[in-house]
């Protein structure tokens, strides 16, 4: 006998997966607008864009292939979650970069900003290793969680501040396959 998984195999029947907050259609329009601006931006330099692991690799992925410029890469490892869907307050680094920032223009790539905790901690962190310029490209940001102005320089959409899922964006691994980026509702009790 099977293992029955509370998960569907199919997502439009999965009780978990909300309405579609960015159609997959969207997103690949907005990597295209977003690659040509920094792509216009960068003429003369050569970008290191930084992922951070693992909600950003898709983005980063689809994100590199728009720029029209040279590009280098390299990743960094945070948790501020857990497996829970709320920041647990605290940012941990689980992989650092392998290469040295001095004098480089860094642009973190991040697949959603929300409370902007782990941005502020990764900036910092980040502007500690003397980058030329340092800037952020995410591709969602939840609208009215952050304390501060988290400068953005490059911003894919503007959403609600619900939880999501999909094009990266997962729940404990989960959804992250998802063409587009869904609301995330949990299970529902039958």
């Amino acid at each position: 006998m099977a293992v029955v998984n509370e998960l569907s195999n199919n997502w439009e029947n999965d009780p978990a997966i909300g309405a579609v907050v960015v159609e997959s259609s969207d997103i690949n329009h907005r990597i295209k607008e977003l690659g040509a601006e920094i792509s216009a931006d960068y003429v003369d330099r050569i970008p290191l864009l930084v992922g951070v692991l693992k909600g950003a690799a898709m983005f980063m992925s689809d994100l590199a292939r728009e720029i029209t410029r040279p590009v280098e890469f390299d990743y960094m490892s945070v948790s501020s979650y857990g497996s829970a869907t709320r920041t647990s307050g605290v940012v941990r680094i689980l992989k650092d970069l392998d290469g040295d920032l001095s004098d480089r223009d860094v642009i973190i790539v991040e697949d959603i900003v929300d409370s902007g905790l782990t941005l502020t901690y990764l900036r910092k962190y980040l502007a500690a290793r003397n980058p030329r310029s340092l800037e952020v490209c995410t591709l969602l940001l939840k609208e009215g969680l952050q304390k501060t102005d988290l400068r953005l320089r490059y911003v894919g959409f503007r959403i609600p501040p619900d939880f999501v899922v999909g094009y990266g964006l997962d729940v404990n691994e989960r959804y992250r396959n998802l063409e587009s980026v869904h609301q995330y509702v949990g299970l529902r009790p039958k």
